[in-house]
C-alpha cells in the first residue's frame, strides 16, 4: 500500500475565495478551506465540540467554529483560541490544473 494516497476531491472552482467546502472522503469529513491564495485540508470536525468547521468563517489562515468561536490554524490545525484546546487534523493538498486531491494518509499534524 502507497503512503501517499491523493483522492480527487472537487473542482478548485468549487472552493469559494477565502471560503469552505465540506465534503467526506472515504467517510472522513474533511473541511476543505481557501485561504491568502492556498487550499487547506482541515477535519470537518470541532475538537471541542464536535460540529462542523466548514460552517465557520475563514480569516487571516485560520478557521473559526461557528459555535463557541474556537479559531485554528490552517497550516498546523493548532487551536489559537479557547474554547478548544487540542489540535483538528489537517491534510496533504495537490492541486492538478482544476483539480483538488487529498491525501488522508499524510497528515501535516
Amino acid at each position: 500500500m502507497s503512503s501517499t494516497e491523493f483522492v480527487k476531491v472537487c473542482a478548485l472552482s468549487d472552493i469559494p475565495e477565502e471560503g469552505v467546502l465540506g465534503v467526506e472522503i472515504d467517510d472522513t469529513p474533511v473541511a476543505l478551506v481557501r485561504s491568502e491564495g492556498e487550499v487547506f485540508a482541515v477535519s470537518d470536525i470541532c475538537s471541542h465540540a464536535e460540529v462542523n468547521l466548514s460552517e465557520g468563517e475563514v480569516e487571516d489562515g485560520t478557521i473559526e467554529c461557528w459555535l463557541h468561536g474556537s479559531c485554528f490554524d490552517l497550516r498546523s490545525g493548532a487551536p489559537i483560541n479557547p474554547p478548544a484546546t487540542t489540535p483538528v487534523p489537517t491534510y496533504v493538498v495537490k492541486i492538478d490544473g482544476d483539480d483538488v486531491l487529498v491525501s488522508l494518509n499524510e497528515q501535516n499534524s
